[in-house]
């Protein structure tokens, strides 16, 4: 499976899985909305470049540091 086909595969779990959890983002600060996309879009480019759960899980943890420290005032 080439990286257009995982791209395209991947994208309509994310992308309802990010609005789903948009709902629950109300009472959040800003900088944990930050961790928690950044942690989203992370999990997905790490499923997508390798396709394992290790790999999810690395880029999941990466993008949450990512989204926390981009989001600090």
């Amino acid at each position: 499976m080439n990286l257009s086909q995982r791209i395209s595969g991947a994208l309509p779990t994310t992308m309802l899985a990010f609005a789903l959890s948009l709902g629950g983002c109300a009472g959040m600060t800003q900088q944990e909305k930050g961790t928690a996309t950044g942690a989203v879009i992370g999990g997905v480019v790490g499923n997508v470049l390798c396709g394992g759960v290790l790999c999810t899980g690395a880029g999941a943890a990466v993008g949450g540091v990512i989204g926390h420290e981009a989001t600090k005032r």
